[in-house]
C-alpha cells in the first residue's frame, strides 16, 4: 500500500469489506471503481501476506534449546 499509514490486519480487512460493498452497489463511476479496486487488491495482498506470515510462525515450534523446528503431530499406532 502506498500510504504512509500502516494497517493492522483487522483494519485492512474492514477497509477491504467497505471497498467490496461499494463496488457491489454498482453506482461508482468507472475511474473511481478502478482506483478503489486497485486499493482493494493492495489490501488483499497485505492481508494474504499477514496470514501467510502467521501460518509460517504456527508451523514451527521452539525446542528447549531455542531452535525452531517444524511442528508435526505423530499418530498413535493401533
Amino acid at each position: 500500500m502506498k500510504e504512509d499509514r500502516k494497517f493492522t490486519f483487522e483494519e485492512a480487512m474492514h477497509e477491504l469489506e467497505k471497498i467490496v460493498e461499494r463496488l457491489e452497489e454498482g453506482e461508482v463511476p468507472l475511474e473511481e471503481a478502478i482506483s478503489i479496486y486497485k486499493k482493494g487488491m493492495e489490501l488483499s495482498k497485505f492481508c494474504h501476506d499477514q496470514l501467510k506470515q502467521a501460518e509460517e510462525q504456527m508451523v514451527n515450534i521452539m525446542t528447549e534449546e531455542g531452535e525452531l523446528k517444524p511442528f508435526t503431530v505423530e499418530e498413535e499406532n493401533r
